[in-house]
């Protein structure tokens, strides 16, 4: 950097091991009551969505119960699971989308399905030996129970305690099986699990792997769930972020831009994105090259879908009402804004980490790329055209891994209780050929959850970026690499540790 300089101090981080053997017993008593607890939740969940179905059925194997089932129960039993059992040709045991297309209409025929490849073998697997809604329930429910359990260990492996804020609260009871969430969600804490181990030390002081072997698995588990939901696909950038920074910063001063030390990873960055790249390309190009028609009327089903009243969107319930009844005005508006502002909050999420990682010109901190993974979700999440309940379960790790502020929280998941209450039920109205009353309550409920929602979430794309990592994450998921700091007349200039 053109300045003569003496070496004068090496700087040591201490990063802690999740499993410190101080703390294994707090650990094992942690992860053994979030378990039972995870247990109790899914029982639950199982037997308020069973009631949907059972016995009479009708020749295609649906129950006379749906979708309806108890109208007096607490919990309505509408879930997907059981809705896709006839429209896809799941209940004919169709492979997914080989032999699928989408109809002019917008019809998925075929065997394809509106989700991605991963997604659909799930469904697949889950009608194996099925002849009812009820045995496809069954089975689905077995294959998902699993990778709650999963998100659970994983979770108190990160942060002890707080995986009660999964494993405890209403969201697990609502969604565990109303659709095919858990595995996703398994994929994006796994990833943030891999880089926190990676970063803990191991018998001999050293990291367990180095940022940028942690990062290229982490991104292969996003890849994984990018072709399951899409979502954790996002998360790549701010993983391959953190990487090209080589896994956090160092507090230097600097006199002028030129000082800065050109020390980012490019090479961990291109390997972490390439590594995302080739897990989505391996998971979906036997689809693509077996059933082109089948894997692209899946994309075109989404493209063409509609914010209508099923979405539990700020568009539908908000913009609707301003453009006069307008339908085809109301549809070009939302075709257009939701993906922009998509867009947009993405590169706001990524810039204000990139603010948190560079304050200014004296200081260098860590690059927050975990609360930009959530600032960029809760971005989606309330510009997306569609805004089913049981996203709920995406956003619910960062609350537990992040320190947000608790009525943020409490606010959350009332509304999203008060949603998941009322929505299920407008639609049991709208679709009961009696045609009884709309219920004032119900409407209310719809749009207080819709509208809370969103204004938490907006508020999310700010606070999740600022928000510090809860312990024992903290202690190990942003470890500082070793730096060296030379003196100059300059200043402080700091360089890698050799």
């Amino acid at each position: 950097m053109g300045c003569s300089a003496n070496l004068y101090r090496m700087s040591n981080d201490v990063t802690f091991g999740p499993l410190d053997r101080t703390r294994r017993g707090e650990a094992v008593l942690a992860a053994v009551v979030s378990v039972l607890f995870t247990c109790l939740a899914m029982a639950w969940s199982f037997h308020a969505k069973v009631k949907c179905a059972g016995a009479p059925f009708n020749a295609e194997g649906r129950s006379r119960r749906w979708p309806v089932g108890d109208p007096h129960a607490i919990i309505p039993c509408y879930n997907d699971q059981m809705n896709l059992w006839l429209g896809r040709d799941i209940n004919n045991h169709v492979f997914p989308y080989i032999h699928g297309a989408i109809t002019e209409h917008g019809h998925l025929v075929g065997g394809s399905v509106e989700y991605p490849v991963l997604s659909g073998m799930l469904m697949w697997l889950g009608a194996i030996g099925a002849h009812t809604d009820l045995d496809f329930f069954i089975h689905s429910a077995l294959i998902l129970a699993p990778f709650g359990i999963v998100v659970t260990l994983l979770l108190v492996y990160l942060v002890r305690w707080w995986a009660l804020l999964w494993a405890a609260t209403p969201p697990l009871v609502l969604y565990a099986f109303h659709n095919w969430e858990l595995p996703v969600v398994a994929t994006c804490v796994g990833g943030i699990a891999v880089v926190a181990w990676g970063a803990s030390l191991d018998a001999d002081g050293n990291p367990r792997l180095s940022v940028r072997t942690a990062a290229v698995w982490a991104a292969v588990l996003f890849g994984i769930g990018f072709s399951l939901k899409l979502y954790p696909g996002f998360f790549v950038l701010p993983l391959a972020i953190y990487v090209l920074t080589r896994g956090g910063g160092f507090v230097s001063r600097f006199r002028s831009p030129k000082d800065v030390p050109a020390d980012l990873d490019w090479r961990g960055f291109f390997y972490t994105a390439g590594a995302a790249t080739a897990t989505v390309t391996l998971t979906q190009a036997p689809f693509m090259i077996l059933g082109w028609a089948g894997w692209r009327g899946s994309l075109s089903f989404q493209g063409k879908r509609k914010s209508d009243i099923d979405t539990n969107s700020i568009w539908y319930w908000g913009l609707r009402h301003l453009t006069g009844g307008q339908t085809d005005l109301y549809n070009t508006i939302v075709g257009i804004a939701s993906p922009l502002l998509i867009v947009a909050s993405f590169i706001l999420a990524v810039w204000l980490g990139w603010r948190v990682y560079r304050p200014g010109m004296t200081t260098i901190g860590v690059y927050p790329w975990i609360g930009v993974c959530g600032a960029m979700l809760a971005g989606f999440m309330v510009f997306h055209k569609v805004h089913s309940p049981q996203y709920t379960l995406w956003i619910l790790p960062f609350f537990v891994l992040l320190n947000v502020r608790w009525p943020v929280i409490v606010a959350y998941l009332v509304a999203d209780l008060s949603l998941d209450l009322t929505i299920f039920r407008l639609f049991g109205i709208l679709n009961n050929p009696t045609h009884p009353p709309m219920k004032w309550w119900v409407i209310g409920g719809v749009n207080f959850g819709v509208w809370v929602h969103a204004a938490l979430l907006v508020y999310l794309i700010f606070a999740f970026v600022k928000a510090t990592p809860r312990e024992p994450l903290a202690s190990f998921g942003f470890r500082v690499p070793q730096r060296r700091a030379l003196l100059s007349d300059r200043g402080a200039v700091a360089v890698p540790a050799t």
